[in-house]
């Protein structure tokens, strides 16, 4: 069963719809931060879901159309051989299908540490980085997504 903290209030969850778009700009930002770990991959269906995911944060975008962009980039990463570069590909995607369901956001993490293994990098440190860059965003947010990832990591 889903975590009603993460569930939408529209969806009968606890989560704000502010909550919700600061989730959102932390999965993108924990996406983008990985960025600067291993070559990431210039292909325009990555560039438009990371700006389809920061307008959506914005309310500027539609659901539907980040969910559009989420599988787009989920089809992309099925191509690609690179596991550290099909992980990013991963983390976009799941970073911008949170717009869509709001646990979505931790898939940047998840993905990260997988990334961040392979190329013998410290996953831990990144984890910190994650996890205070959330509360630098929005403190309140912290409990629950630390409860939800102790679950997958």
């Amino acid at each position: 069963m889903r975590n009603r903290l993460f569930v939408a209030e529209h969806r009968g969850g606890l989560l704000s719809l502010a909550d919700h778009r600061s989730l959102m700009k932390w999965a993108l930002l924990c996406t983008e931060h990985l960025g600067k770990y291993h070559d990431v991959l210039q292909e325009e269906v990555i560039t438009s879901a990371l700006e389809i995911g920061h307008r959506w944060s914005e309310g500027n975008a539609k659901t539907g159309e980040a969910m559009k962009a989420s599988r787009a980039v989920h089809a992309l990463a099925r191509t690609i051989v690179d596991k550290p570069a099909q992980y990013y590909c991963r983390a976009v995607g799941q970073a911008v299908a949170t717009a869509h369901m709001a646990d979505h956001s931790l898939g940047p993490v998840w993905y990260g540490r997988k990334m961040l293994v392979l190329l013998n990098r410290d996953a831990e440190k990144e984890f910190s980085w994650q996890l205070e860059s959330l509360a630098d965003l929005n403190l309140d947010l912290l409990p629950r997504v630390q409860q939800e990832l102790a679950k997958m990591l």
